[in-house]
């Protein structure tokens, strides 16, 4: 970094060195609420991946060759570190990100510590089995790490995500390449200098900031890179998906929504308009598992609409530094463009703005939280993900036709239900096409918990014991026991 009275330059982490991109060039970061001028970072080439992967396979020994026990006691260090510098963090990703300081030290900075601290758990119970097979052999799996993992981060949640990526691919003893986006790459690089301080060795964790169309597509052709895992748009998950068919490389890959979230007439509607609302404006809907179908009961619609108008207009929108604010803005200008033409998308298709459907200020990147009736299953607005405050009401007669709504899309990643007839509740449950169901809450994740969906939402599952199948192979070994 430079002189700290002027923008800083902060530069590549590769093989524990911060070094220059080969390129020699810098993309402008800005904060989304001001337009400001934040940084200048680093934008890296293919040849920085080049150097990077060579190092983190290189490194691939040295991670290994260290106990499964310290592994997790550099993890707790690493952890120990981002608590004691939260502050710091959580200020430096409300100013990259957009984000209240609030909802970034109330969710985010918590959820990638107790990750950190889940996977250190982890690094000396990861088992392979004693398996009979013959009586004259022994025969036994091992899990070893899958090899050096491309990590690619999305701009919604820096920390949080690139943590749940960065932990459990430590634990499992493989190394990293992480490519944070491009639009918030602030908090991965001080996470990379806290990694080194934690004894993270050389190595092991890099940090290769730049375009995803240079430095993600080149994590995905090199072939020292065993695995990708990726989160983001289901088209970028494709090409993805496409590039990495060349060497067969493993993927996991955690892409888009279009959940719904259904409300029952028999439902607690304070509960329900409470949840529902925070649901989708709730990081200005920036959330891979918004709830931005609101399906409600044609016996209770208008009651929910208004309440929910009631609720929108309560919302604080403003300086992402003040502990009272509790909507930011949208993380770009393109960001910004694409709601707003989907706003006007919605207004076209026949569906009407029952409040909001503006840009707030002429300053930074703020759009009002925005709801739509009026809503046909068929329109795009209810169809495509659009990632910004934009809620579609939608009514339903019964369970079926509720069912055949939410489960109409491309997206299966989550789901909500509000109601108090147990019985309904887990037959909805079972029949909705969704990774996480939530029942009259919404929202909560939990690292101890699977998380991911199928389709056009992914493939894979991140968190929990589940992750660990994510960055490990297993080994079969068979030892003859018959005397030759």
């Amino acid at each position: 970094m430079n002189d700290k009275t002027k923008i800083p330059q902060y530069e590549l982490l590769i093989n524990g060195q911060w070094v220059p991109p080969e390129s020699g060039k810098y993309s402008t970061i800005l904060n989304p609420a001001t337009e400001e001028v934040i940084a200048h970072v680093a934008a890296g080439s293919e040849k920085d991946v080049d150097i990077a992967a060579r190092a983190a396979r290189a490194a691939l020994k040295v991670w290994n060759g260290i106990s499964a026990a310290e592994r997790g006691r550099i993890l707790n260090r690493l952890a120990d570190l981002l608590e004691k510098h939260q502050e710091e963090l959580i200020a430096l990703e409300s100013l990259n990100a957009g984000k209240p300081i609030s909802s970034v030290r109330r969710q985010d900075m918590p959820a990638a510590i107790d990750t950190l601290r889940y996977y250190a758990g982890w690094t000396d119970k990861i088992i392979g089995q004693v398996i009979p097979a013959r009586t004259d052999a022994l025969t036994y799996t091992v899990r070893e790490p899958v090899g050096v993992v491309g990590a690619i981060v999305p701009w919604n949640f820096p920390i949080m995500i690139g943590i749940w990526k960065i932990a459990p691919a430590l634990a499992c003893g493989c190394t990293l390449i992480v490519k944070p986006a491009e639009l918030t790459p602030m908090t991965a690089i001080r996470i990379g200098e806290l990694a080194l301080e934690a004894g993270v060795p050389p190595g092991v964790l890099n940090i290769v900031t730049g375009k995803g169309s240079v430095v993600g597509d080149a994590m995905v052709a090199h072939p020292q890179v065993d695995k990708i895992t990726f989160t983001g748009s289901p088209k970028v998950g494709r090409g993805i998906m496409q590039g990495a068919a060349v060497n067969f490389k493993k993927l996991t890959l955690e892409l888009g929504g279009k959940s719904a979230n259904i409300i029952f007439d028999d439902a607690d509607l304070d509960s329900a308009i409470r949840g529902s609302a925070s649901g989708i404006f709730f990081n200005a809907g920036q959330v891979c598992s918004a709830g931005s179908r609101i399906l409600v009961h044609k016996k209770i619609h208008d009651e929910v609409v208004d309440r929910l108008i009631e609720r929108a207009q309560k919302i604080r929108i403003g300086d992402t530094a003040s502990p009272d604010t509790i909507m930011g803005p949208l993380v770009s200008k393109n960001q910004l463009n694409t709601v707003m033409d989907y706003i006007d998308v919605g207004r076209k298709e026949g569906a009407c703005v029952a409040y909001g459907g503006n840009r707030v200020g002429d300053r930074g990147f703020y759009v009002a939280p925005t709801i739509f009736t009026d809503v046909k299953h068929e329109m795009r607005i209810s169809q495509e993900e659009i990632f910004g405050p934009v809620a579609s009401v939608i009514p339903f007669e019964d369970e079926e036709d509720a069912i055949r709504i939410a489960n109409g899309t491309a997206f299966s990643l989550a789901a909500g239900v509000w109601s108090a007839d147990v019985t309904r509740i887990h037959k909805v449950a079972q029949e909705l096409k969704a990774g996480t169901v939530w029942v009259n809450t919404y929202g909560y994740t939990d690292v101890r918990l699977p998380w991911g969906g199928t389709g056009e939402s992914g493939f894979g599952r991140e968190h929990g014991e589940a992750a660990l199948e994510n960055f490990t192979e297993p080994k079969t070994i068979w030892l003859s026991l018959l005397k030759r």
